[in-house]
C-alpha cells in the first residue's frame, strides 16, 4: 500500500516527512466546489474529501490523505487572496485580532472514508500599512489561505497561538498520527 499525498504542498509533505510517513505526492486537478450553505467547519472538510477522493477513485488499494486549509474571521472564510489588494484586504482584516485556522483532512482507502478538521486561533499584532506592504512584496502570501504563512517573516506578528501549529502550516500532525493510528 502506498500512502498519497493529494497535495503540491510544500508544507503538507514536509510534516509528513516530520512524521516519518513515506509517501507519494500525486496533487488532485479537480475543481473545487464549495456549497455556499455550509459552515465553514464543513467547507474545510468537504474540500479535503474532495481532494482526497478524485485521487482515490484511480488508486483503491492505497492511502489517500486530502487536506484543505482556510482562515476564519468573523464568519468570512479568506481563502488564497485573489490578488495583491485582496491581500491587503485580508492581512488588515486579521491585523490586531483573533482568528481561526481550520484544516480539514479526508483519509480515503478504498471503502474507508474519515474526514476531519483541526483548528487553531491565532492572534496578530497591530500591524502598520508599511508592515503589510513589506511581508506582502516577498511574495510569499499569494498561494496561502489568509494571505500569510506561519513558518515565514510574518510570524513576527502572531502574537499568540492556540492548538496545533502545524494545522496553520496546513497539516494537524496529532491529530493526523491519532486517525492513521486507525488504519495503519
Amino acid at each position: 500500500m502506498n500512502i498519497i499525498l493529494a497535495s503540491k504542498s510544500p508544507r503538507r509533505t514536509e510534516i509528513l516527512n516530520l512524521m516519518n510517513i513515506k509517501h507519494i505526492v500525486i496533487p488532485s486537478k479537480e475543481e473545487e466546489k464549495i456549497e455556499k450553505q455550509l459552515s465553514p467547519k464543513e467547507v474545510v472538510k468537504s474540500l479535503a474529501f474532495q481532494k482526497a477522493s478524485s485521487i482515490a477513485k484511480d488508486h483503491p488499494n492505497d492511502l489517500v490523505i486530502g487536506s484543505d486549509t482556510i482562515v476564519v474571521i468573523n464568519d468570512e472564510i479568506l481563502g488564497k487572496p485573489k490578488d495583491y489588494n485582496d491581500a491587503v484586504r485580508m492581512l488588515t482584516l486579521l491585523q490586531d485580532n483573533t482568528h481561526q485556522v481550520m484544516t480539514g483532512v479526508s483519509l480515503i482507502k478504498g471503502n474507508y472514508i474519515d474526514t476531519f478538521v483541526d483548528i487553531a486561533d491565532v492572534t496578530f499584532n497591530k500591524m502598520t500599512n508599511e508592515d503589510i506592504k513589506k511581508y506582502l512584496d516577498t511574495d510569499k502570501p499569494f498561494d496561502k489561505a489568509g494571505a500569510y504563512g506561519i513558518q515565514d517573516e510574518h510570524a513576527n506578528f502572531v502574537q499568540k497561538i492556540s492548538g496545533d501549529y502545524y494545522t496553520i502550516m496546513g497539516l494537524p500532525k496529532e491529530k493526523l498520527q491519532n486517525h492513521l493510528d486507525k488504519i495503519i
